[in-house]
């Protein structure tokens, strides 16, 4: 199946595609081992959480992978850093959500989808009531992956945050009905948060260059495996645990 034209208007085609899409295991753990390599990232624990991802992982649970957003070079860093963790297993199962902007150049899609990567509408680029069907088809085919075992990482403040490295921004509500809709199909997700630091910044708006994020400091939480009913619940509980594994990674930095 030839990759569809990632606009809005295109969006049902768009995930119809990445619903199926199967990355190339080879080149994507290829890919994360050289970036492992690259960025040289440092990744601590909370007491028990190297042990309960690797057990979650062994008995085949999806993951709600929930990653605090500091810079465009974000899923760069944590892609080495998922190759640092517990997570190696899994690269080449998860699927990274990504705003569709970046799927515009045909070489970096190519890479996006070898890496895991699907496309993003967000309501701050659109003025349209078709973002709303998109976000739809989009929490849709991300409860499809993750009852065929795949598991989805996310930044879930939605953006960047320019305010304070060290402060979690307020979650969009996407990552509470993607864990419902997930279990609606058989899934039973569980919930890793990912700080990230890239150490004291005196201004938090300016984009970082390349040196300015290697050996970036990362800290698991411990992950949930039980989450709340609802999903206002679960996306608060997120935004808790986000903080938690945040402080972790400041203070590791």
């Amino acid at each position: 199946m030839e990759p569809p034209e990632v606009t809005l208007e295109n969006c049902d085609a768009v995930y119809d595609y990445y619903r199926d899409h199967r990355q190339n295991l080879v080149k994507a753990k290829a890919a994360y081992w050289l970036l492992g390599r690259r960025f040289k990232p440092r990744v601590g624990f909370a007491a028990g959480a190297r042990k309960g991802l690797r057990d979650f992982i062994s008995a085949g649970r999806p993951l709600i992978i929930s990653i605090n957003h500091l810079s465009e070079r974000d899923p760069y860093t944590v892609s080495a850093a998922a190759w640092r963790s517990p997570l190696r297993p899994v690269i080449g199962h998860t699927r990274v959500l990504a705003k569709h902007e970046v799927f515009a150049d045909p070489t970096l899609r190519s890479t996006l989808d070898m890496m895991g990567g699907m496309p993003v509408f967000r309501s701050k680029d659109h003025e349209s009531s078709s973002v709303n069907a998109a976000s739809e088809r989009l929490i849709d085919t991300c409860a499809v992956v993750m009852a065929r075992g795949d598991s989805i990482a996310l930044f879930p403040e939605g953006t960047c945050n320019t305010v304070d490295h060290t402060r979690v921004l307020d979650l969009g509500g996407g990552i509470g009905h993607i864990a419902c809709r997930a279990r609606e199909l058989g899934a039973d997700p569980v919930l890793v948060s990912l700080g990230l630091s890239y150490g004291p910044r005196p201004d938090p708006a300016a984009e970082l260059g390349k040196a300015d994020v290697l050996s970036a400091s990362f800290y698991f939480g411990m992950p949930v495996g039980e989450l709340p009913a609802q999903p206002a619940d679960i996306t608060s509980m997120a935004r808790d645990e986000l903080q938690a594994a945040l402080d972790g990674a400041v203070a590791g930095y």
